[in-house]
């Protein structure tokens, strides 16, 4: 299977019959957990390839890559959410997302463990997130995807340098 794709390529295989673009998540795991970014926001998806490290960087930051000449972080999701750290295998992939923020458009790559399908939110409805874990403050909702819940992800705040960049409490 090819992954790294073009985000056209995403787009064109989750249009409606009659070519419009609905709610659409593109699935991942991380460890057990189900997981979903509004496909709008993927970029890219590419095979695992270890990042040039940057120094004095928080501890899920793998680092950087070179993508057509732009420099990309690459935030380990696993880390990040801290759930226990596990080997890198040959699902593991990096997808590329995209935020827009005041300085325009920005881009950082997101370690998981595998990418799943693209699950349409058609005649469903979000349900709100209960409770605080280190995931709650990234979560948009949650989905019902056949006997799983899929944790939608609020890419904006994910890649929210104020917050990824910010000094560890403790």
């Amino acid at each position: 299977m090819e992954v790294q794709q073009d985000n056209t390529s995403l787009e064109s295989s989750i249009m409606d019959m009659n070519g419009n673009h609905g709610a659409d998540f593109l699935s991942f795991r991380i460890a057990d957990e189900l997981y979903g970014v509004e496909i709008c926001s993927v970029e890219e998806i590419r095979v695992w390839e270890p990042p040039t490290l940057i120094p004095k960087a928080p501890f899920y930051i793998k680092g950087v890559i070179n993508l057509r000449g732009m420099i990309v972080p690459i935030m380990d999701l696993r880390l990040r959410f801290t759930v226990p750290k596990a080997e890198y295998l040959a699902t593991t992939v990096v997808l590329v997302l995209k935020t827009s923020s005041g300085n325009g458009e920005r881009l950082m790559g997101v370690v998981v463990d595998a990418v799943s399908d693209v699950v349409s939110s058609t005649n469903q409805e979000k349900t709100a997130v209960i409770g605080e874990t280190s995931v709650t403050p990234f979560i948009d909702g949650l989905f019902n995807v056949q006997d799983q819940v899929m944790s939608l992800l609020n890419v904006d705040e994910l890649l929210n340098f104020d917050h990824i960049f910010q000094p560890e409490a403790g």
